[in-house]
């Protein structure tokens, strides 16, 4: 039977609860760890990732990372992290929004508290997209669906 225009776009709170977590570990920070629930691709969104995204104590949410091609934001809803954008670190808790455009700063949060850190996280999906990770001089490509990455003193200017 096929889906109804309203289960495929309505997402409540019991329904979004009920969904697997996956982990997903960072594949260049290992101590990287988000148990995700992925929503976008249920809603047939192609262009935009939507995901609700919770940190455990102790984990943090990424590689330091900004992209050349893809805008990202994340909004807390429950529990507090550390964030750190550029140099700076700020504390976040709940209705607090994130923004990061194309190029922006290098980003990243942990989560150094007792609670779990629970947030809503999305962002755009270009065809192909260029992740710089300033703390370990590497720079990683997305294209085709595949991804690979070189460290800074192997880039070579033309």
């Amino acid at each position: 039977m096929p889906e109804s225009d309203l289960d495929r776009c309505y997402f409540s709170k019991a329904r979004i609860a009920a969904m697997e977590e996956r982990a997903h570990t960072h594949q260049f920070n290992e101590n990287a760890v988000r148990m995700t629930r992925t929503l976008g691709d249920l809603a047939g969104l192609t262009d935009m990732g939507l995901h609700m995204v919770r940190i455990e104590p102790g984990r943090e949410t990424t590689e330091h990372h900004y992209h050349g091609q893809d805008e990202e934001f994340l909004m807390i809803l429950s529990g507090r992290g550390e964030a750190f954008i550029g140099e700076e670190k700020v504390e976040v808790a709940p209705g607090d929004v994130l923004l990061f455009p194309k190029n922006g700063p290098a980003h990243s949060m942990r989560n150094p508290f007792e609670d779990d850190l629970v947030y809503l996280m999305g962002g755009t999906r270009a065809e192909v997209d260029v992740c710089t990770y300033p703390r370990l001089s590497r720079t990683m490509i997305r294209a085709d669906g595949e991804k690979k990455y070189v460290d800074a003193p192997h880039l070579k200017k033309v």
